[in-house]
């Protein structure tokens, strides 16, 4: 879809939010194509990273106004701020690492969506921060979840009740970002990080990924059953079977890892 690209070169994924002319602010339309886009990225067996940036001037400005703001209470709830929770938690979970790459201010959602990243690397002028109780809300799309268990509650206290907006630098100490550039460089600094990323064993890289966020409290149970599913996938066990379902007969289980 348009307000979301998608480009593979070997390892390598771009995942490009392109709405440029609204600060890459999310409409239901780019939400939907976010998640068409994590869908396409991690079907295509090649990649082995990911980086996540926006086209323009921004990062991401987060939620546009226009396209939530005359909603009923019980549309917002469900049709905007759970289904936009549920396609950042599909960014999240992807089986590859993935980099943020900050090349503008990434403001409420924006800066929820570059949380649900691996690794954030920010260009030095760009600023970020929780703005959404000046109007009268609370983040929607795991502000004060995800970004407690990776970050902190005081950071997040501090941007959510205080409207305390941060340079890179500051977000750099605090750990919102893991690495600082010179404005410009952010898509080079992002691609060599992930070159570096690529030279791991890609098994390994998925399974620490669902290894820390389960240490993380991030989605347990989920992460637990994917470890599990993945080594019984692996047995002897499983294809004995799978044979035997195929040949209506009875397995015969020799416990083989």
């Amino acid at each position: 879809m348009a307000e979301v690209k998608v480009s593979v070169e070997g390892f390598l994924a771009t995942i490009t939010v392109s709405r440029p002319e609204k600060l890459n602010a999310f409409d239901i339309d780019m939400l939907k194509a976010l998640a068409a886009a994590c869908d396409e990225v991690e079907a295509n067996a090649s990649a082995r990273v990911a980086i996540l940036t926006g086209e323009g001037k921004a990062f991401s400005a987060g939620g546009d106004i226009k396209a939530w703001g005359g909603m009923a209470a019980n549309e917002f709830g469900h049709a905007w701020v759970r289904f936009g929770h549920r396609v950042f938690e599909r960014l999240a979970t992807l089986r590859m690492p993935v980099i943020a790459a900050l090349n503008g201010h990434a403001l409420g959602g924006g800066l929820e969506l570059a949380a649900a990243a691996d690794i954030r690397i920010a260009e030095s002028e760009i600023r970020i921060g929780l703005p959404e109780t000046s109007l009268g809300m609370v983040p929607g799309w795991s502000g004060t979840q995800r970004l407690t268990k990776r970050f902190g509650a005081q950071i997040v206290r501090r941007m959510v009740l205080g409207g305390e907006m941060f340079s890179a630098e500051e977000a750099r100490g605090y750990g919102l970002v893991d690495a600082v550039v010179e404005t410009g460089t952010v898509l080079s600094a992002a691609r060599d990080y992930a070159a570096r990323v690529a030279a791991r064993g890609p098994a390994a890289l998925e399974i620490a990924k669902l290894m820390i966020a389960s240490a993380n409290g991030e989605d347990n149970g989920s992460a637990v059953e994917a470890l599990g599913s993945i080594l019984v996938a692996k047995t002897g066990d499983l294809k004995e079977g799978v044979a035997a379902f195929a040949g209506k007969r009875a397995a015969e289980f020799k416990g083989e890892w």
